[in-house]
């Protein structure tokens, strides 16, 4: 494989016009596809399959509806000072606004508290339900506009909440500030603005070819609105990670006194291997994501992986071409003219000397670290966002804490139970399930039941005394499914959250597996060692451990929120973990083949166990440290938004970084390789017969070049 990406590299390197002309084409090709044949997406959250989403279709061909095919909102509206919202005045202004509501554009309907009796005790809260005639995606600014100035004109309080009252301005501040720091960093790294820019303009043509790719699915498959989510930021994660060791391999081989294309060959054959085979890894991690069983999240997994793909073959082609455009340009101004580095020892160099002279107690402590950080995690309560999870200043949290103040936590999220039975005999079915749900424990109300005109299914609605998100909700479904009475089904959206949680929950062991599996078979095939793969595997394993129990501790038990602006906490949002685990196991990866290939490349021409350990922490660690610090930038970036969600996605995204890239690879890694010394790289002789030799290393690459300097490299590489 080191062969023919030399090969590749200095093609590239020499034809890099052709190249360059080749991705542009690419670019516009995709761009015209996504603006013709790309098709709409769906906000649906479902996983098929479910009860909750059986019960659902059964709403639908029995009843017309499965209670939300168009879009919904709650209007709240409470008293000021000591008055009450049945007081005239007060009265007025909530009828005069619901006049004003019914107005809006693609409004079918608006409920009146005081005819529907959706008036608190204590008459200080009340509420209506708006009805449009289209669903949520489709209702447009000016109708959600009409809808909030028509509360705004009440003299009473008015808040919103439902998915229409959200507004579609999204900032893109995280993004610009962690680009900002990523291009600091680089400069920092390369002291050269070309080095620095070159990462960044590949991976945003990375990213853009696989969001554009994405564009045009749409025209085809039934997407998610969020398919391009888990896309964009590993593409653009992974697109700098690779083409930032390539360069930095370049530079290496110039300082070596090889010509460019020479240098482009060499970098990519070496370096590219590596990329290569981080990239196979991410790709495997992000395919797995299918054995969930969540839509979803296939998609997500299966575009985010494409996008890593693309990334791994623009490092390859277009990293090289753009190399030959730069020239010596890609060099700090006061080595252009310089054959070889030459000054003080790297950074990563005598930290490796560090970590190997205090070996044991730098695996020690790191080890203690890892495991503080992780305890919490033993806690972990997963649950689907709801209004609860809302900026405390939006109008949704306003509305949801208004609502559980007037009519008890448990009334933001009912629960739907559908009872089918043989013709005219549901009704009796439901009041039988009526009588037995009322004596469970934290039920707070159970209706009458409503029949359908055919008599064969009826519809009664539970309100617990807990939060949707609540450990006692959850157990309430759980006994209501227990009660195994003939025919009921629990649905709703907070049993959908419930069961789509669980789904999710159940699948992180096989995912795991599954990628861990898969991974140790692609690491040993690459350092064609048995324990350097399953110090990887650990070594990943206790980086999620950690992101977890700090994701825990901090937003579901509330230790230091108050450093972040965390106003609120509860359970993790659901999808939290798969995300973590894709995105974290990509860089993950990317930080062990780019150490320890370098490390396995010393050891093969000759080196000793810790020489080889050094070598690869002096060339690799700069690499890595850049890496990551960019990484923790971005996702840092996102602590600064107002949504818990993506605060906290950011919040655990750079902890995992910082903790895998710091703690993990250059600590514990370095100092597990020079414990085990040269049994680091065993394989029993008949696993090595086995294997095929992909030489990632590029020990025939380097043998091949090693010739006479009259012969031609490209004719000697030719006739191999």
């Amino acid at each position: 494989m080191a062969t023919l990406l030399y090969r590749l590299g200095r093609f590239s390197f020499r034809r890099r016009r052709w190249t360059l002309a080749v991705w542009v084409t690419v670019l516009a090709l995709f761009g015209i596809g996504a603006a013709t044949l790309s098709g709409p997406t769906s906000n649906a959250f479902s996983i098929p399959g479910t009860e909750s989403s059986r019960a659902l279709e059964v709403l639908e061909e029995k009843f017309g509806s499965s209670d939300g095919a168009n879009a919904t909102a709650k209007v709240v509206f409470t008293a000021t000072g000591d008055t009450r919202l049945t007081g005239g005045e007060q009265k007025a202004a909530v009828e005069a606004a619901i006049a004003g509501m019914a107005k809006a554009p693609q409004v079918a309907a608006v409920s009146d508290p005081f005819v529907s009796q959706t008036v608190s005790q204590d008459q200080r809260t009340a509420y209506a339900t708006v009805t449009y005639s289209v669903p949520a995606t489709d209702v447009t600014t000016e109708a959600r506009k009409a809808l909030l100035d028509a509360g705004a004109s009440a003299a009473v309080g008015v808040e919103f909440s439902g998915e229409v009252t959200r507004t579609a301005e999204e900032s893109h501040a995280a993004e610009a500030i962690g680009i900002v720091v990523a291009a600091f960093v680089l400069l920092m790294t390369f002291g050269s603005l070309v080095a620095a820019g070159l990462p960044l303009l590949t991976a945003l043509v990375g990213v853009g070819v696989g969001m554009l790719g994405i564009q045009i699915a749409t025209g085809f498959f039934d997407l998610s609105s969020s398919t391009s989510a888990l896309a964009t930021m590993l593409g653009l994660a992974v697109g700098i990670d690779y083409a930032l060791f390539v360069v930095s391999r370049y530079r290496h081989e110039l300082a070596e006194g090889h010509d460019g294309d020479e240098a482009a060959g060499r970098a990519v054959g070496t370096a590219g291997s590596a990329v290569v085979f981080a990239g196979l890894t991410v790709i495997i991690a992000l395919a797995a994501l299918s054995v969930t069983g969540v839509p979803f999240l296939t998609a997500m997994g299966l575009a985010a992986a494409a996008t890593v793909g693309v990334a791994v073959v623009i490092t390859l082609s277009l990293v090289p071409a753009i190399l030959g455009f730069a020239g010596h340009r890609i060099l700090p101004r006061r080595r252009r003219k310089a054959t070889a580095a030459a000054g003080k020892m790297a950074f990563g160099e005598r930290w490796a000397h560090a970590v190997l002279r205090h070996r044991w107690i730098a695996l020690i402590v790191s080890l203690g670290l890892l495991a503080a950080a992780a305890v919490p995690a033993l806690d972990l309560r997963l649950a689907l966002p709801d209004d609860s999870t809302a900026a405390v200043g939006s109008t949704q949290r306003k509305a949801y804490d208004q609502l559980a103040e007037g009519f008890g936590e448990g009334f933001n999220g009912p629960l739907v139970i559908v009872v089918s039975s043989a013709s005219n005999t549901a009704k009796a079915a439901a009041e039988q399930a009526q009588r037995i749900i009322t004596d469970l424990d934290d039920v707070v109300l159970v209706t009458p039941p409503t029949v359908n005109p055919a008599g064969d299914t009826a519809m009664l609605t539970v309100i617990p005394a807990s939060a949707p998100t609540s450990e006692a909700t959850k157990d309430l479904v759980h006994a209501i499914r227990d009660a195994e009475l003939p025919g009921l089904a629990v649905t709703g959206t907070t049993a959908v959250n419930i069961d789509i949680s669980e789904k999710l929950t159940n699948a992180l062991i096989p995912y795991l597996a599954i990628v861990v599996g898969l991974a140790f078979i692609l690491l040993m095939l690459v350092f064609r060692s048995i324990l350097v793969p399953i110090k990887a595997t650990v070594g990943f394993l206790l980086s999620i451990a950690a992101s977890f129990g700090a994701l825990v501790a901090v937003f579901q038990n509330g230790h230091l929120a108050g450093l972040i602006g965390l106003e609120s906490t509860g359970p993790i949002v659901s999808v939290m973990p798969i995300f973590l685990i894709g995105i974290l196991f990509g860089l993950a990866m990317d930080y062990e083949v780019f150490l320890v290939t370098r490390t396995r490349e010393e050891y093969v021409h000759g080196a000793t166990p810790n020489a080889a350990v050094l070598s690869g922490m002096k060339y690799g660690a700069r690499v890595v440290t850049a890496a990551a610090l960019i990484m923790m930038s971005v996702f840092a970036g996102f602590i600064l938004a107002d949504d818990t969600i993506i605060k906290s996605l950011g919040f655990a995204l750079a902890f995992g970084v910082a903790v895998d890239a710091f703690l993990v690879r250059m600590t514990i890694v370095p100092a597990v390789l020079s414990l085990l010394g040269r049994s680091a790289w065993w394989l029993p002789r008949w696993l090595d017969r086995l294997l095929p030799d992909v030489d990632v290393e590029g020990a025939r690459l380097t043998r091949q070049l090693a010739v006479p300097h009259d012969v031609e490299p490209e004719r000697e590489l030719a006739a191999a």
